[in-house]
């Protein structure tokens, strides 16, 4: 991508173009942001670096590309962003093959979440490859890989403005790192300890600079941390000796004319209502017109709890599906309608599944579903999501199938980073990484990822599953958990383009990572065979994590009021060994149940029934029991399932409606018998039609394979 770098004159925001050269992109410009009064050295932002300043407009000549700056920017309570996002709009406009954004950002998340916000409205794509990465590490590549920085600013316990300032990274290393050790300091210096000033570094390829007089002021004189500043009086560029090769590269492929290159451009600001008019055109709205509804036939299911609940919508008859795009439409809608009439809307949302027929048509319905679900409708954050192919024709069904988790409160915390970095994927839209719940952490589903490049790793089935298990655990550690101890189910999605020998090696490979260091819980596992993923990728993880809420205290009141009831399972079924075996649980601290239930063919063979139907009959009643058995040992009740899915091979030849009407009417004479489920026109569970699934990869052969999360409170 051709790459616009928003530089500070620090060693972070150079090092990030570096790594956007090492990723293949080109930095064609840069962007700097001056206080309005040249005079003054600090403003004291959380998102911008200002001391320095002066030097910033020579990395132009040192670069050999256009700088644009804005020298309005002032200190604004409230707003540091709308600058720079006319200062990019500019930059756009005068070189439009722009597409990406690079930034030094570490730590901050305030300062990503605004050139996020920034990138977004201007359609570019953010960069910050330095994210989240280790800071001693860090320091270390910068200075071995030439940067050479000298500190403008100290701030912090442990650094002495008269022996600190003006001194480079390499003098300064170990010290900063007995800081850390000592006192906690960020060895990059991203909680304000100290700023730099970049003098050389590779990207430097015609100049280098050179301080020539400087000052230093004593910003403050604290007796614990004193701030001091490096004032900059005069310096000046020294050439350093012209490569053809360099001047070739930038002529050729940077857009712009090379009588440019080195020119710094001032932006005039112009109103911003002006500016938003201009690049930011309001999109369409879809209308809730309910009566577009009424000649489909549109199919819901909802689990009964009152905070928590999932709602599921398909279309039940193929013939009358018109394409994917009017599909879905039209199943958003009914569930828009759905959340509506329960009081609630989509920023309630706290997780999607979006199933379609066909991953060739991935992005008529992403188009589709932003539609509906956009980051100014989800103020607490946007849901995460998992997309998967299915195949829904053969089961009868429309082209999409959505499934949706509610809460009916705002307690929910979402990890939504848009930036390409080295850390995990980017989500760039509606979607983002994971959504924490009531102390059950909901990952997006995870595919192998070369998180910098956002590309599918090499190494086949396996190292798609090794890389996605990595960014998976990534995730995990933003919420201060891990996949390998805090893991309550995992669900793994496998293309059908993976052979058996493939699925013995993804065993054998997830069993190696997870077992890594010793399990606080013990997980459940669900493998599913589906004919396609996104980016036709071999496998997608979907974690489930446990992260403890140390306020919590509605534990007690809860299981306290519960009594055991009755196990009405023993007294429907003869004892059989495989009952127990079939099971698969993970109970976590009387507040959380995790279910998968697999009916493997040598099961289903022990229904002596000879009439297929009624054989299917007798297995939907056996799941039924067999999970409520579950339930009321631990003391759950069945308005305590947040989501029951029941998948089902498409090759058993019944069809998705028959099936779910089977399970409906038993779900319907349970009811009645045992007086644990109220009776209800929607059903609890959705069918999900799969190529396969089981409780481990090598045989995804179950005849039904049931997955229930249940929460107390």
């Amino acid at each position: 991508m051709k790459v616009v770098g928003l530089v500070s004159g620090g060693k972070d925001s150079c090092f990030a173009m570096m790594k956007c050269l090492q990723y293949g992109h080109e930095v064609v410009a840069l962007a700097n942001l001056l206080p309005a009064n040249d005079s003054v050295d600090e403003l004291d932002s959380y998102m911008y670096q200002t001391v320095g300043h002066q030097i910033v407009v020579s990395y132009a000549n040192c670069m050999g590309v256009p700088l644009r700056h804005d020298l309005s920017y002032n200190m604004t309570t409230g707003d540091e962003v709308e600058d720079m996002f006319i200062l990019l709009k500019e930059v756009k406009k005068q070189i439009p093959s722009v597409t990406a954004v690079s930034s030094g950002a570490i730590a901050s998340d305030y300062q990503r979440l605004r050139v996020e916000n920034v990138c977004s409205r201007l359609g570019l794509i953010s960069l910050a490859y330095l994210w989240k990465l280790d800071q001693s590490l860090l320091l270390q590549q910068m200075i071995e890989t030439g940067i050479v920085a000298i500190t403008v600013k100290v701030a912090a316990i442990g650094l002495d403005p008269s022996k600190h300032l003006g001194k480079e990274m390499s003098y300064l290393w170990s010290h900063l790192l007995k800081l850390n050790e000592l006192y906690g300091s960020n060895v990059c210096g991203e909680g304000g300890e100290y700023e730099t000033l970049t003098l050389d570094c590779p990207l430097f390829k015609y100049a280098r600079i050179v301080l020539d007089e400087f000052q230093l002021v004593l910003h403050d004189s604290n007796s614990i941390a004193p701030v001091g500043i490096l004032h900059p009086v005069s310096f000046h560029c020294e050439d350093k000796p012209k490569s053809d090769s360099v001047s070739d590269t930038n002529s050729n492929s940077n857009g712009f004319c090379l009588e440019n290159m080195g020119s710094v451009i001032e932006v005039q600001s112009e109103s911003l209502e002006t500016v938003e008019n201009k690049c930011h055109p309001s999109h369409s709205h879809v209308p809730l017109d309910l009566s577009q509804l009424e000649t489909r036939k549109l199919h819901t299911s909802r689990t009964r709890k009152d905070n928590t609940f999932s709602i599921s919508c398909w279309l039940q008859d193929s013939e009358t599906s018109v394409d994917l795009k009017e599909d879905l439409k039209m199943i958003l809608l009914k569930i828009e309608s759905e959340v509506n009439e329960a009081g609630f809307s989509w920023e309630n949302v706290v997780y999607i599944h979006l199933y379609i027929s066909d991953m060739n048509m991935f992005g008529i319905a992403n188009e589709t579903y932003v539609n509906f679900i956009t980051q100014e409708k989800c103020r607490f954050g946007v849901p995460s999501r998992s997309t998967i192919e299915l195949p829904l024709s053969e089961a009868g069904l429309g082209r999409a199938y959505v499934e949706i988790l509610v809460t009916n409160d705002q307690s929910k915390k979402v990890l939504h980073v848009q930036s390409i970095s080295s850390w995990a994927p980017s989500c760039i839209g509606p979607y983002s990484q994971a959504t924490l719940h009531k102390e059950i952490l909901h990952m997006a589903g995870q595919l192998g990822f070369d998180p910098p490049t956002m590309t599918l790793c090499g190494g086949g089935p396996i190292g798609e599953l090794e890389q996605a298990l990595v960014n998976s655990e990534a995730i995990a550690k933003s919420f201060n958990c891990s996949i390998m101890t805090s893991a309550i189910l995992f669900v793994i999605y496998c293309s059908k383009s993976t052979s058996k020998l493939d699925r013995i090696s993804l065993q054998e490979k997830q069993n190696s990572f997870l077992n890594q260091t010793k399990r606080l819980l013990n997980p459940v596992f669900l493998y599913v065979l589906v004919p396609d993923l996104p980016k036709r990728a071999f496998v997608e993880v979907k974690p489930m994590l446990f992260v403890e809420d140390n306020n919590n205290t509605e534990t007690e009141e809860v299981v306290n009021d519960l009594k055991y009831e009755e196990n009405h399972f023993d007294s429907c079924f003869k004892p059989e060994k495989w009952h127990d075996e079939c099971v698969q649980t993970c109970l976590v601290h009387d507040r959380i149940c995790a279910v998968v239930l697999s009916i493997t063919s040598e099961n289903f063979n022990c229904f002596n029934v000879d009439n297929a139907e009624e054989k299917m009959g007798k297995v939907a009643k056996f799941c039924i029991y067999r999970l409520d058995k579950v339930l009321s040992q631990n003391y759950y009740s069945w308005d305590d399932v947040t989501n029951l899915r029941i998948y089902f091979p498409t090759s058993s030849n019944i069809s998705h409606e028959k099936l779910s009407l089977m399970f409906k009417t038993r779900f319907d004479e349970f009811a009645e018998t045992t007086k644990r489920l109220k009776i209800c026109n929607e059903p609890i569970f959705n069918i999900v039609p799969v190529i396969g699934a089981g409780s481990c990869a090598t045989s995804m052969d179950d005849i039904i394979t049931c997955e229930l999360l249940a929460r107390k409170s």
